[in-house]
């Protein structure tokens, strides 16, 4: 205790030096915290978005499914894995989609499209697409279609217009039928706006001569149960049917996700590095201003491994001083603004492109604390090390001589 009161006693002994480094380190890891957060933000904002929009948490389909992704590849009785599911305790909701690609067509323009067809009352539940909507409503009514406003905007379409959408059915011939469009809708994928369309699975039932459901997406209660539901739900499902999370089904997404935390790391040890060099010349101007002062210490026979504890003392002390304002600055900033949220709305065209919100809320993982306090003390022991083996190699004789 009387060693770390010493210590502390001799940070601030220049006041000024001290609070120069004290000041840089608060200022370097707050702007640093901040930084993390909304990265952190953005790689988990554009999971969240294409869970929402279309991956779901789970996804129930057929191995030739996966694999070939062709009309006729549809679940064996739907309606029973639907209910299997939805009997699972960690299922908050699931939902059966009937998938066929087709052409979408306005009087002069045509574009490829994938139809969806859900029910609308159980994809309420599941998607985010029903509060995405920017005019009209869900469809609830008979050959009613739901569009993405680029697709709109490429067809020349609006709110009530007729669209007709061409696909073949199971037994290869061309189907045509026309929709009117109910709603319009706008998510965080541009790429998706433009390719997909919603239709209710009573419109596509007559028009295929049964319901082929190809897919069941699935929302679970608590993200943390997402592999444990997985492998509840598969021991469930007969041959040929796989259970995937959302990250079997996009792993760009969980390496990009994975990816965060090492960006995160990389950069707090930048800010960290570029620390230790004020670190290092504070503590080491600190040794040679008191040059005399230990050599009086080691001649009245203090060990030189305790003067050596003592600088590394000095170094922690002085950078968790700094890290510790900085720490609390900066997760006061990140918490104000994952409250309030930072509107990137001027970029939202660009954004859209990799399925990223207008709004970026920003928060910290609990451990990147844990990994900062790590590196700041690897930090704070690299930065000693040099002054504090310059202090124990002086001869007392010649320390007090110099600066007397």
């Amino acid at each position: 205790m009387m060693m770390l009161l010493l210590a502390w006693k001799n940070v601030w002994r220049n006041k000024r030096r001290s609070l120069v480094i004290i000041i840089a380190t608060t200022i370097g890891l707050t702007a640093g915290l901040f930084y993390v957060g909304i990265v952190t933000a953005m790689y988990q904002a554009v999971i969240d978005s294409a869970i929402s929009r279309e991956l779901g948490d789970l996804k129930v389909r057929t191995q030739g499914y996966k694999r070939d992704q062709l009309l006729d590849q549809f679940l064996p009785r739907p309606d029973s894995l639907l209910r299997a599911v939805q009997s699972n305790p960690n299922v908050r909701s699931a939902s059966g989609h009937c998938l066929v690609e087709g052409m979408a067509s306005s009087a002069s323009v045509s574009s490829g499209v994938l139809v969806v067809a859900i029910d609308p009352g159980q994809e309420k539940q599941v998607t985010g697409i029903s509060r995405s909507l920017l005019e009209g409503s869900y469809p609830d009514r008979s050959n009613a279609i739901l569009v993405g406003k680029k697709l709109a905007d490429k067809l020349k379409l609006r709110l009530r217009s007729r669209m007709v959408i061409s696909f073949a059915g199971l037994d290869g011939n061309i189907i045509y039928a026309a929709f009117r469009i109910e709603g319009i809708f706008h998510t965080d994928g541009s790429t998706f706006d433009e390719a997909t369309v919603f239709v209710r699975q009573a419109d596509i039932t007559p028009l295929l001569g049964t319901l082929p459901v190809h897919e069941i997406l699935v929302r679970v209660k608590d993200a943390a149960l997402t592999g444990q539901t997985k492998t509840a739900l598969q021991g469930m499902m007969p041959a040929g049917v796989v259970v995937e999370t959302w990250a079997d089904l996009a792993p760009e997404l969980k390496l990009g996700a994975d990816s965060a935390d090492i960006v995160n790391t990389v950069l707090l040890g930048i800010v960290l590095f570029a620390l230790l060099f004020g670190l290092t010349n504070t503590l080491l101007m600190s040794v040679l201003d008191r040059t005399r002062d230990f050599g009086v210490l080691l001649a009245i026979g203090m060990y030189r491994r305790r003067l050596f504890s003592m600088i590394i003392l000095e170094s922690l002390l002085l950078s968790f001083t700094g890290c510790i304002i900085g720490v609390v600055l900066g997760w006061i900033l990140t918490l104000y603004f994952h409250s309030h949220g930072i509107d990137l709305s001027a970029f939202s065209a660009g954004l859209s492109e990799f399925g990223m919100p207008p709004i970026l809320y920003p928060f910290i993982r609990p451990s990147v604390y844990g990994s900062l306090a790590l590196m700041m003390t690897i930090t704070s022991v690299a930065a000693a090390l040099y002054p504090a083996i310059k202090a124990v190699r002086l001869r007392p004789v010649q320390a007090i001589r110099t600066i007397a």
